[in-house]
């Protein structure tokens, strides 16, 4: 027995978002380098999280995984940004990339900012060092091939 596809516009578009029976739709339109890079991210968030346990106690845990989670927020921000773009010009595809970009870096600061106002026993070495590690694995979604 044949399923039909309900969702016709195919996976890579923004045709499943409105009314997605599936849950995990919004994290598939986001494109396989994206979906593969938020994993790295993820993994990477959970050892640094678990050494700055081991180094820093609680609070060493707890600053080392909000600092990859700014970083995961912000790219699943920003891969939802770009998902949602129109390509049909090089003028839109450049729109829609500078558009991503400025969300994600403004929920970085944003972000960063809260952190680090609101927590005061954050430990800034596990907190930053997770961040830019996290930071500098988004940078890798290039290297990730969209077909197997």
């Amino acid at each position: 027995m044949q399923q039909i596809d309900p969702y016709p516009l195919g996976s890579y578009t923004a045709g499943r978002f409105p009314g997605a029976k599936n849950i995990n739709a919004m994290l598939h339109d986001l494109g396989k380098p994206i979906r593969t890079v938020l994993r790295w991210q993820l993994l990477a968030t959970v050892a640094l999280t678990l050494a700055g346990g081991i180094w820093g106690g609680a609070h060493g845990a707890l600053s080392a995984s909000l600092g990859g989670l700014i970083s995961i927020v912000a790219g699943w921000a920003s891969g939802i940004v770009a998902s949602l773009g129109k390509g049909g010009s090089t003028g839109e595809v450049l729109f829609t990339a500078l558009r991503a970009e400025v969300v994600k870096v403004g929920l970085i600061v944003i972000l960063l900012w809260l952190v680090l106002t609101i927590y005061g026993s954050v430990v800034i070495p596990a907190f930053l060092g997770t961040f830019v590690a996290t930071a500098v694995i988004f940078s890798m979604a290039f290297f990730v091939r969209e077909y197997n």
